[in-house]
């Protein structure tokens, strides 16, 4: 990766619609990838179709760790080095206008585009696992029970190196039309949030 804090604006990566809202600043990118749990990454299958899979990552320096059964289907057609882009979205409010037109929402997302390289090493296959795991669930890798030659082995990882990613956010109120701002209806944001609720033993 480059020593740039941006990363190049690329045919992929160029916003079209609302450049104003993007930004190519490793920091911004780094920090909604840090707080997001899933990723979707989308490619193109074996028979031409067009699929895009939910999974866990994690970000390790300038790349994102994947990781799946080594018989999935996305872990061995992304193994295979094709084209994907990985998506993430944190949803922060529903944005409600004086119209339908103007509703949105707001919302911090990144997007990555690249080629998937296979962790193959055991020892470092077992570093980026433990790097997933303490993602999800900071602190708890050393608590248990240490995993096994087999269960590495059965594990295909990836890293997908970041060269080419933009990030995009909206924020704030609605923009409503000057015409509409004394029609009788609320506009305003409605915050949301994704809240860890108690843990239930198994």
């Amino acid at each position: 990766m480059t020593h740039s804090e941006t990363f190049p604006v690329t045919e992929n990566t160029r916003l079209r619609r609302l450049p104003r809202r993007g930004s190519y600043d490793h920091a911004a990118v780094h920090a909604i990838l840090d707080e997001a749990l899933v990723a979707h990454v989308g490619f193109i299958g074996s028979a031409g179709q067009p699929v895009v899979l939910p999974t866990a990552f994690a970000r390790r320096g300038d790349v994102v760790i994947l990781h799946g059964s080594v018989v999935g289907r996305l872990m061995k057609t992304l193994a295979e080095g094709v084209p994907l882009c990985l998506t993430v979205t944190l949803l922060d409010g529903l944005v409600l206008a004086k119209s339908a037109f103007h509703h949105s929402m707001n919302y911090r997302s990144v997007t990555v585009f690249g080629h998937a390289r296979l962790v193959t090493g055991a020892n470092e296959k077992e570093a980026a696992l433990r790097a997933l795991t303490e993602r999800l669930t900071p602190g708890r890798w050393d608590a248990l029970r240490p995993v096994t030659a087999k269960e590495v082995a059965a594990t295909t990882v990836l890293e997908l190196p970041l060269l080419e990613a933009v990030a995009k956010t909206r924020s704030g109120p609605p923009v409503d039309d000057a015409e509409d701002l004394d029609w009788p209806v609320f506009a305003g944001v409605v915050p949301l949030s994704m809240v860890a609720g108690d843990a239930i033993p198994a």
